[in-house]
Parts: structure tokens; C-alpha cells; sequence
């Protein structure tokens, strides 16, 4: 049985598991710095920097999906799915689509003009996913990111 709830603060743990393993999938294993700490300081914050949901079946954490609000100056209030996970023996069993649509809602809810987010173009499943439900994949866009030590790199410090 599949259901989606808000996370509270005892998931972050096994949040935390979910995002290593799609670290893992995604093939930057020691890509991941955030702590369960991070995590529950940040979703308690008023208001919170993110929104994370957790998809059980049968009783057990086996996908998140977390998101947080952006303004974009073309559009105005839009939402970022950061991540979208589901350990890989449930994929394919609806897990999945109910997190996406419990997203989707809450972008509804929130009144956003649009929901945005990256997706890895060898993720093939992924990208035959999100386009069977009306997304578009925007061909051109490069993500750039400039992380910490780059940054001070950049700054001279």
C-alpha cells in the first residue's frame, strides 16, 4: 500500500539513506555533504527552507521527493523538485508518480506559475517519465553551479 505524507522530523535518517543511494545511481557517491542535523534544522526553520515528502509502502520509507520555493523574474512564484527518489526495488510500482503528483499538488496549492527541475539526459526512464506527464525537457539549458571552493577561489578568499 503506497502513501505520501509530509516527512517528519524521525525520517531525516532515512531521508538521508534515500539521498546517498541516488547519489550512489547518479555515480557521485561522495557527493554528499548534508547531515540528518542539516536536514531537520532546515525543515523546522519559519518558514522552512524546503518541503519534503516521504513515500511509504507498506509502512516503510522507499522515496522522497523535496522541493522548495524560487521566484523567477519572468514568471514570478515558481517551485524547484530537487530530488525525486525511490530506492530502486520499488521503481516501477507507483511510488514514484505518487510522489511526483503530491509535488505537483502542493505547487498547485502554493499557486506557483511553474514547477522546474533537472533531470540527467542518460536517466532515459526518467526523462519518458516526466514527458508521458506533460513536461517539457528543455533542450539547450546548461546547468552551471559554482560550489564552495570555487566560489572563494573566484572571491580571493
Amino acid at each position: 500500500m503506497i502513501h505520501v505524507r509530509p516527512a517528519r522530523s524521525e525520517d531525516y535518517p532515512r531521508v538521508l539513506e534515500l539521498i546517498t543511494e541516488l547519489a550512489i545511481f547518479e555515480k557521485e557517491p561522495d557527493a554528499v555533504e548534508v547531515t540528518v542535523e542539516e536536514l531537520q534544522y532546515h525543515a523546522s526553520t519559519k518558514p522552512p527552507l524546503f518541503t519534503c515528502f516521504v513515500g511509504e509502502y507498506d509502512g516503510k520509507v522507499e522515496g522522497i521527493a523535496l522541493c522548495y520555493p524560487r521566484f523567477s523574474t519572468w514568471k514570478g512564484k515558481t517551485i524547484h523538485l530537487e530530488d525525486l527518489i525511490v530506492t530502486e526495488k520499488m521503481r516501477g510500482k507507483g511510488l514514484g508518480k505518487a510522489l511526483y503528483d503530491r509535488v505537483l499538488t502542493h505547487a498547485q496549492e502554493q499557486k506557483v506559475k511553474r514547477v522546474e527541475w533537472v533531470v540527467l539526459e542518460w536517466n532515459k526512464n526518467a526523462v519518458e517519465f516526466y514527458e508521458s506527464t506533460g513536461a517539457t525537457i528543455i533542450p539547450g539549458w546548461h546547468l552551471a553551479q559554482m560550489d564552495g571552493t570555487s566560489l572563494a577561489e573566484y572571491l580571493g578568499k
